[in-house]
């Protein structure tokens, strides 16, 4: 259409709306062909539910719970998730309330990843049950057998014994997910069987530590509305593939917030091929402690940014010691993959076949370094430190902070053979968060195997030193190690 053209139709136009009702009527077109527009672009999920919904199923357990108060799960309201889905919506036999249980409980879904009858579900759904009830779309229903259970990565396998070949799912691949793609979600939330939620990939890599799953899966974070019952049903790509697990939520509520994450779907399939050959699953475990590190961590250690993992702790005859991987290296690749946060690390090594020579890339002493270790199995309870706390008097630093040297006792009891414990603080030290009773091991690279060795360190720092002090501090019943930075004053 020519200049002139539209010049017409806009004049024209504007005749039209200098009358009141004609214009009324072109506005209410126009709008309807903006918004037919719109729409068209929004994807349609009627056929993907159509073909898929057969292969979603519901869960129900028969017999008690257990207590959750007693078994160790998260008390953080806003990781809802972690109390485990209780459906229906009346709340009978829920944790904590002090009722009694229902003889059987809707709590969650699942999905049929093969056609003689194994289905995938999360750990938490059918923990404890003493019997588990799997209902199909057409409301037959099977008892199931638990194939095996994983805590770590919230998984569970069930197999069911059919007369018939069943309807199974297509299984996506994680890495070809994209951050804002649609996703589908069918589950039971609340009890409603096969109900269908849409949204999109709010983000990719999530890291959520608990006691109940530790830190070995990167969530897929979505905006998908998941309720309790949606607990291990699929989530689907457009194209009609399983993508991840709903299996968590994130609320102040106990109710969805526009933020919900799935177990990425090649996780998931790593832990059933290990589930149906030996019944549990096997994990590469280096043996360290880590933590992120701040702007001032990496500027003591001299890295350009923040990146890596910060080893805190290597655990005696450890894989990590027996590779030759140190106390404040900072772990930047592994096997290939760039550590970018500290989260990351323990998702690689945990997908790492126990055994396996893996290439480690370490910032140490201002270079990278390359080692070689070979990964061991990681314990079901890998070992902390605990110990109590002593006061008395000691030696003050320059720098603010008051320690004497570790009593031998007390060295026994944290597993470490020197250290300085703080008895006071102040200035810099109480500014940088160094608190007392803190156990001083090592200061600007430096083991602290006494209260001399650390006058020593602190005498020797120049003004606009930024020095990682490792601390071990008293946390409930165990010591956990972390890096704190003390920031010399400039001279005036």
């Amino acid at each position: 259409m020519g200049s002139a053209s539209l010049t017409v139709l806009f004049n024209g136009v504007q005749n039209v709306l200098r009358k009141p009702l004609l214009g009324l009527f072109v506005a209410a077109l126009l709008s309807l062909g903006l918004s037919t527009s719109v729409h068209a672009d929004l994807p349609d999920f009627t056929e993907l539910v159509k073909k898929n919904e057969a292969a979603v199923v519901n869960i129900s357990t028969v017999g008690e719970q257990p207590d959750r108060r007693s078994t160790g799960a998260p008390t953080d309201p806003r990781l809802e998730e972690f109390y485990r889905f209780f459906g229906p919506p009346n709340g009978r036999g829920a944790p904590g309330n002090g009722r009694p249980a229902n003889p059987r409980r809707s709590l969650g879904s699942g999905f049929i990843i093969e056609e003689d009858g194994y289905i995938l579900t999360n750990h938490h759904v059918v923990d404890g049950a003493a019997e588990i009830i799997v209902r199909m779309s057409d409301r037959t229903e099977y008892e199931a057998e638990l194939i095996g259970s994983d805590q770590r990565s919230d998984l569970a396998l069930l197999k069911i014994e059919a007369d018939k070949d069943l309807p199974v799912l297509k299984m996506g691949n994680y890495d070809d997910v994209e951050v804002g793609q649609w996703v589908l979600a069918i589950g039971s939330p609340f009890g409603f069987d096969y109900s269908v939620t849409a949204g999109i990939v709010s983000a990719k890599g999530r890291s959520l530590t608990s006691r109940q799953t530790g830190d070995y899966v990167p969530f897929i974070q979505t905006d998908v509305a998941i309720n309790p019952g949606n607990s291990g049903g699929p989530l689907f790509s457009l194209d009609g593939e399983v993508i991840g697990i709903n299996a968590q939520i994130y609320s102040n509520s106990g109710g969805f917030m526009g933020v919900s994450f799935a177990i990425p779907i090649d996780i998931a399939m790593d832990v059933v091929d290990q589930l149906k050959e030996n019944g549990r699953v096997a994990r590469g475990w280096l043996g360290v402690e880590i933590m992120e590190l701040t702007k001032d961590l990496a500027e003591g250690f001299g890295l350009d940014r923040p990146r890596g993992a910060l080893i805190a702790r290597v655990m005696a005859d450890s894989p990590a010691e027996a590779g030759g991987i140190e106390d404040e290296d900072i772990i930047i690749r592994f096997n290939g993959e760039e550590i970018s946060r500290a989260g990351e690390l323990p998702h690689w090594v945990g997908r790492t076949p126990v055994g396996e020579a893996s290439e480690v890339v370490v910032f140490r002493g201002g270079k990278e370094v390359t080692l070689s270790v070979v990964l061991g199995e990681l314990p079901e309870n890998p070992q902390t430190a605990s110990g109590g706390r002593s006061g008395g008097a000691g030696q003050q630093s320059a720098l603010g902070v008051t320690v004497r040297d570790l009593a031998s006792n007390r060295r026994n009891e944290l597993d470490v053979d020197g250290g300085a414990e703080v008895v006071a603080v102040e200035g810099i030290a109480e500014e940088a968060g160094m608190r007392v009773g803190d156990v001083v091991l090592r200061m600007k690279g430096r083991v602290i195997d006494d209260a001399d060795t650390l006058r020593e360190v602190t005498e020797a720092a120049e003004p606009g030193d930024v020095i990682p002090v490792l601390v071990l501090r008293q946390q409930g019943n165990a010591a956990r190690r972390s890096y704190i930075t003390l920031r010399v004053p400039e001279e005036e």
